[in-house]
């Protein structure tokens, strides 16, 4: 038997791709279908419209894939600070700052923040500020996200900006 969800994600990504965008992350809850694209150079407003007519036009043909009952299509960018919830999201995000929120009852901390170290098939790696590495199992995430240095961007500094960036043949 095929898995709905599956099914869905497949066509998902069929359809998001011709629009030339890429397909993120599929979420249905509370009546919203949320659709989540990316495009090497940032999807626009355009794209953004143009996915979701697609994906309109899929279901128009294809009501099996539809959400039950009355849903609502969202289709959005990742944005700056990315919401993490598969393998494959963690694994993109190794080298940056992430925020985790672990589920009630997991012992130790609720809460870590710090640089994503290590992804494998069962947990990620952070290491906080004070360089300590914890390692958190997927099932124990409640919720997690990359953080955006807002202060860097305001301050219109740039990665290669920051000394610790800075390549030998730059310093020389």
């Amino acid at each position: 038997m095929v898995d709905p969800t599956d099914e869905l994600e497949r066509a998902l990504v069929a359809v998001v791709a011709s629009c030339r965008c890429e397909l993120v992350d599929v979420e249905s809850a509370g009546g919203v279908l949320r659709v989540t694209v990316e495009r090497d150079d940032g999807p626009d407003l355009d794209d953004l419209a143009g996915v979701s007519r697609a994906i309109s036009a899929l279901f128009d043909g294809r009501a099996d894939l539809t959400p039950a009952g009355h849903y609502e299509l969202e289709v959005s960018s990742p944005g700056v600070e990315r919401r993490l919830r598969r393998q494959a999201h963690f694994a993109k995000a190794i080298g940056s700052r992430v925020a985790i929120r672990t589920v009630a009852g997991t012992p130790g901390a609720r809460r870590f923040e710090g640089a994503l170290r290590a992804v494998d098939g069962d947990s990620i790696a952070v290491v906080d500020d004070e360089g300590a590495e914890h390692r958190i199992s997927y099932a124990a995430i409640d919720r997690a996200h990359t953080v955006f240095d807002w202060r860097a961007a305001l301050a219109g500094r740039r990665v290669s900006d920051d000394p610790a960036m800075t390549t030998r043949s730059e310093a020389s």
